[in-house]
């Protein structure tokens, strides 16, 4: 039986939540699945991520293969770097709001001096005469 580690699609119509399942890889999206291994909201923000370690290392050592997305979601976990045998990343799931907080600032300081900038060239625009100066 080839097992594959897979989001299974939960939630309402247009609001997807995913779990992150062991499931034989012959069956349905969202048919029988093994195991339960974790839990992904990607409409939060920011995202939330929470997935057993234990179980998904587990099950990758017995042969598991991940789908693309579920291998960035375990690499963001740090399941994979301990299933390589790389040690875990200081970064855990926690510390990442506090790294996005800089990124969401300097925006704000870019629209505040495109505002500006729209002000001048829109009394440029409404003069004739400084267009001509």
């Amino acid at each position: 039986m080839a097992v594959k580690l897979r989001l299974m699609r939960m939630g309402k119509k247009k609001q997807p939540t995913y779990r992150v399942v062991a499931a034989d890889s012959r069956k349905a999206r969202n048919g029988s699945f093994l195991e339960v291994v974790g839990f992904y909201n990607p409409r939060s923000e920011p995202s939330v991520i929470e997935i057993d370690n234990d179980k998904a290392v587990g099950w990758l050592r017995n042969g598991a293969q991940p789908t693309e997305r579920v291998e960035k979601l375990l690499k963001i976990s740090g399941a994979w770097d301990v299933f390589k045998g790389r040690p875990a990343e200081a970064a855990a799931v926690e510390d990442v709001p506090v790294e996005e907080a800089p990124a969401e600032e300097a925006p704000a300081e870019i629209v505040e001096e495109t505002v500006v900038a729209g002000s001048d060239a829109e009394g440029a625009a409404g003069d004739g005469t400084e267009e001509e100066e």
